[in-house]
């Protein structure tokens, strides 16, 4: 395929985020069904001026749901539809799929499942041909689709409060806030546990797809569509397979380029490739194999969700380190060892700062302005006397010196001098250079969350462990290093910061 036809495919995939219309196959009544969660999204969406175009339950057994007219089927809409939803049995989908070409539709998102998942290869592949002669492009089947905030599709069956036994409602799958980064992920399971992850820790997205088997829209076209999506910064991908290798590493390179891909790679052991093939009929390859197309096209490999998530969050917050070496700043000398341990574990260096920046610091030492007792070689440990203004002149010092590439903060927050002007400071100072900074507040308190979620809504990601703050920084390490090898780190930084400062 050209690169004019990769093109016009790509802004075909706009029809599952900004349809004109769309139709709900499988709309129910019926509060136990996934058919009833996903028209009620839909239907809400609409009646509050969210989704701006027409909705159609179908359904051959009802007149109307939630004051919606229902049709028996999508044949006997009388207007056009760009998007159909269908959430009904697999064996029925086929036919739906057929009055899909009669009907001209665009796109199909299929939630259903029952097909390759559980060995039923060739349902899957008379969907396929089904869909190819019209040109209609499939998400799913068995998945969840897509949730854009903005134009308020949601095809996640999954109810935003639940009624306990005991009567009470409470908050079930909360949606997260509009923000820049992007999840696209094989295993709907998982799509939810990251939904509530980050509406939980306050990380807004840009887009969420779900894409389940993967017989026909796959992770390398959905990545190629977010390259043009200026509300995306960052794409997070868990993947068990990948599709079309050659694909992949042609529009992984193109992407990663101008926005970091975050990867996690289930199916690892032979044991993991196993249950993923019952998952979603993946076939999973050589973890090797994986590790070595991700180092070739700059897609960062995350361990586990935890580092996935801490990762994306600080490749969107802040700029990529031109280099290795860490400066950590710290008013407690156990954790900064500890983040000085996890960087050298992870191929980083915590080295000691040039002779003119010891000097500095020397100086302020016996001026007063640090306590005579802080180390300062690096980590610079400013102890339990640490106070508001000794972060922000150390910070700027560390900033400053040019064997420095990146700075960790750890700045716990039970300490007695220590008030809430720091934040505003270190935020300030941080803004004058290109380098990153992450920080970290140990404790689940509520001062430690508040502490935390400060930062991280002046723009500096934040963790709640020291090893969780390096393994941050590294990400912005690695990706650095990958774009100087491209010759196009200082075009991204530039472009990184513009967008930052809008």
């Amino acid at each position: 395929m050209n690169a004019v036809a990769v093109m016009e495919e790509t802004k075909k995939l706009n029809a599952f985020f900004n349809p004109r219309s769309a139709a709900i196959i499988g709309a129910s009544k019926k509060t136990a069904k996934a058919g009833n969660v996903i028209f009620k999204n839909f239907a809400y969406n609409k009646t509050r001026g969210v989704f701006k175009g027409e909705i159609y339950p179908v359904n051959p057994n009802e007149e109307s749901i939630l004051g919606f007219k229902c049709y028996p089927s999508i044949t006997e809409i009388p207007e056009e539809l760009e998007l159909i939803v269908i959430v009904v049995p697999a064996k029925i989908v086929p036919t739906i799929m057929e009055e899909a070409v009669t009907k001209q539709v665009k796109t199909a998102i299929i939630i259903s499942s029952g097909f390759r998942e559980i060995g039923n290869t060739e349902l899957e592949e008379q969907l396929v041909t089904i869909a190819k002669k019209a040109g209609i492009r499939i998400l799913g089947p068995n998945c969840l689709g897509v949730y854009y905030q903005k134009t308020g599709v949601d095809t996640l069956f999954l109810p935003e409060t639940k009624v306990l036994t005991t009567g009470d409602e409470v908050i079930a799958t909360p949606r997260p806030l509009v923000g820049d980064i992007a999840i696209v992920t094989q295993s709907g399971a998982f799509g939810v546990a990251a939904l509530d992850f980050l509406a939980g820790r306050q990380i807004g997205i840009s887009k969420f797809v779900s894409f389940g088997n993967k017989c026909d829209v796959t992770e390398s076209e959905m990545m190629h569509y977010l390259l043009y999506d200026n509300e995306t910064k960052v794409i997070l991908l868990y993947v068990e397979d990948i599709k079309y290798g050659r694909q992949f590493l042609k529009i992984a390179r193109k992407v990663t380029i101008k926005k970091p891909i975050v990867a996690l790679k289930a199916g690892r052991s032979a044991a993991g490739a196993r249950a993923a093939a019952s998952h979603t009929g993946a076939i999973a390859g050589s973890d090797k194999i994986y590790d070595a197309a991700f180092e070739q096209t700059g897609v960062i490999r995350a361990r586990d969700m935890e580092e996935f998530f801490d990762m994306g969050k600080a490749l969107a917050m802040q700029p990529p380190a031109l280099g290795k070496n860490i400066g950590v700043l710290t008013d407690a000398g156990g954790p900064g060892i500890m983040a000085v341990d996890e960087c050298e574990s992870s191929g980083l260096s915590v080295d000691r700062f040039s002779e003119e920046t010891l000097q500095k610091l020397q100086k302020l030492k016996d001026q007063g302005v640090l306590p005579k007792f802080a180390a300062i070689s690096n980590p610079v440990d400013l102890t339990g006397s640490v106070t508001d203004d000794m972060f922000e002149v150390a910070a700027d010092l560390m900033f400053q010196d040019p064997k420095v590439h990146g700075i960790i903060l750890l700045g716990l927050h039970h300490l007695p001098a220590l008030r809430e002007k720091y934040i505003d400071s270190v935020v300030k100072v941080s803004g004058k250079y290109t380098k990153p900074i992450v920080m970290c507040d140990i404790g689940e308190t509520e001062m430690a969350l508040y502490t935390r979620f400060r930062f991280d809504k002046l723009g500096i990601p934040s963790y709640p462990s020291p090893e969780d703050a390096a393994r941050a920084i590294k990400a912005l390490v690695s990706y650095g290093a990958y774009l100087k090898k491209n010759n196009c780190a200082e075009e991204y930084i530039g472009e990184f910061l513009k967008k930052k400062k809008m």
